[in-house]
């Protein structure tokens, strides 16, 4: 699957989009295995309340699966204007 990166989650790991194989089930344990992967994964995922995730461009929470999912974006939260 591809998981992009934006805004400071993409400075934090320092690519703004990986494609992995996985053998998670939910976000939560793609991110998991995203933390275990490098420091630089670890660090932007060191609060995960401050980061948002979209499922194939659709807002999910952590608990999502990730079945037939062919994109993953991680990002912060956004404030409107």
């Amino acid at each position: 699957m591809n998981v992009l990166y934006f805004a400071w989650l993409r400075e934090r790991i320092d690519t703004p989009r990986e494609r992995i194989e996985t053998s998670a089930t939910t976000v939560g344990d793609l991110v998991a295995e995203l933390v275990a992967r490098s420091d630089r994964h670890a660090a932007a995922f060191a609060d995960p309340a401050s980061v948002r995730v979209a499922l194939d461009q659709e807002l999910v929470d952590f608990a999502a699966p990730l079945a037939g999912v062919a994109e993953v974006a991680f990002f912060p939260p956004m404030t409107g204007g």
